[in-house]
């Protein structure tokens, strides 16, 4: 865990933004492994994509087509995109690929291959999810379900200073860490919040309140 308090620029390499140093950072210890890599786009950049693949770490994440090294005609103001639209740029093991839904959504990847251009639609008219989209999306769908059950009793509130909001999400993320082992052991099922309702009352009595 690393705790981002901002862009510093004199702990991030050369051709690393602060913010991508802090992924840079976090995957040390599982270089050289293959592993796979899905994350948001707040952190991402071909850069970073890079500097993970030397390190054997494969990654899919969304990016915002305004970063640096991302190809020119992907560029929001050049693409004009009907739904279900897909625009496929690769160079290299780089993917970049942009799809019409609501609104734009572009992925960079290096473990897909790139999918069919074109417009993916079935026949009543409906745009057909990519496979390269679905697969990031089911990846991904793990670490929503985590925030909510995390945001969905919590303590903590927005007046709070950063300080002690950080403490009551970590205690959040403590007792989800708890819920999810102690559903995974089968047994009798019980909701997050029946859950969360014993582990209350079991603290309160063993504090003799």
């Amino acid at each position: 865990m690393n705790v981002y308090l901002g862009k510093d620029r004199h702990k991030a390499a050369q051709h690393l933004t602060a913010t991508q140093n802090t992924v840079a950072n976090l995957t040390r210890g599982v270089e050289g492994f293959g592993h796979k890599l899905y994350m948001v786009n707040f952190f991402s950049s071909p850069d970073l994509h890079g500097d993970l693949a030397q390190k054997k770490i494969f990654c899919c994440w969304t990016v915002r087509l305004h970063r640096k090294g991302m190809p020119k005609d992907l560029k929001p103001k050049t693409l004009r995109l009907k739904r279900g639209d897909i625009r496929v740029r690769t160079r290299g093991d780089l993917t970049a690929v942009v799809w019409k839904d609501k609104r734009d959504v572009c992925l960079l990847t290096n473990i897909h291959d790139p999918p069919r251009e074109g417009n993916h639609r079935d026949e009543h008219g409906n745009e057909i999810n990519p496979a390269i989209m679905a697969d990031y999306n089911r990846h991904m769908g793990h670490v929503d379900n985590l925030d909510r059950l995390a945001n969905s009793y919590t303590a903590s509130r927005q007046t709070w200073k950063w300080t002690k909001k950080l403490f009551f999400h970590l205690l959040d993320l403590a007792i989800v860490n708890s819920y999810i082992l102690l559903s995974s052991c089968g047994g009798k099922k019980i909701s997050h919040r029946d859950f969360q309702l014993a582990l209350i009352r079991e603290m309160l009595a063993w504090s003799g309140h």
